[in-house]
Formats: C-alpha cells, sequence, structure tokens
C-alpha cells in the first residue's frame, strides 16, 4: 500500500535529469537577451534625439540607410555611391522581400539634404520609410 520508503533497493534510475538542461538553456536566453540589442551598431552617428514613441530592434536583415555628417551613404556596413543608392535600396527590398527603409541621418546633416533624399526615395517608389533617431534620457 502506497509509497515505501528507504526499501533498500539500489538500481539504475529510468528518470531523465533535466535540471541541468534547464540551466544552460536559462544561461544561452539571457546571454542571447543582453547581446541581442548591440548586434547591429552600424555606421556612428549622432542621431537625433526624441521622447520615445516605439522600440526597434535594429537587425542587419533588415534595410537600413545610413548617412553620415560628410554626405557618405550606407546600407547596413557597407558604402553605397549617391548614384547606386536607389537601385541599390530596392534590390535589397527585393531580396529581403521587404519595403519598410529604415533611416539613420546624422545629427549634423543639414535637413534639406535629407528631405531631397526622402523625396527621391518616394519618387523612386520607396513610400515606406521610417526615421531612426535615439530616446532623450529621462523618457
Amino acid at each position: 500500500m502506497g509509497m515505501q520508503l528507504g526499501s533498500g533497493k539500489k538500481g539504475p534510475v529510468a528518470d531523465i535529469n533535466v535540471t541541468p538542461l534547464v540551466d544552460v538553456m536559462l544561461v544561452l536566453l539571457v546571454i542571447f537577451m543582453v547581446t541581442a540589442p548591440m548586434l547591429f551598431s552600424g555606421i556612428n552617428l549622432k542621431l537625433p534625439k526624441t521622447q520615445k514613441v516605439n522600440t526597434l530592434g535594429l537587425r542587419p536583415e533588415l534595410v537600413i540607410l545610413s548617412i553620415t555628417e560628410a554626405e557618405q551613404f550606407f546600407l547596413g556596413k557597407e558604402a553605397v555611391a549617391p548614384k547606386e543608392l536607389i537601385p541599390t535600396i530596392l534590390g535589397k527590398f527585393k531580396a529581403s522581400n521587404t519595403d519598410v527603409l529604415y533611416l539613420r541621418a546624422d545629427y549634423s546633416l543639414r535637413y534639406e539634404k535629407v528631405a531631397k533624399l526622402i523625396a527621391s526615395l518616394k519618387k523612386a517608389g520607396v513610400s515606406n520609410i521610417a526615421l531612426v533617431t535615439e530616446v532623450e534620457k529621462g523618457n
């Protein structure tokens, strides 16, 4: 009747001990959670600061256009000539099966340059443009 404790029989245990597996998986989860936001460092730009609207995790598979203060263009981390910019962006859209362009423009870049770029992108058919900024401290 019931459970017998200390019966004295010692034999092989048929249960699998999953505790070490769970420990390893939790450690890996924490590591990936900490390193994931740092995966895309991209081009070093001083971005404009705004209030937090939504959190955007920039990943290398996204189509990210960065413009430096010296008006150099980068798609991801690859430099692109201004004349090849729009065809390269359209090619990236087809390759990544997306239609969103994430635009990162340096803070000291003149607004006129960014506005002209956005106008030429829209004229070429790139209508879904997301502007990437930094969050102000305290928000």
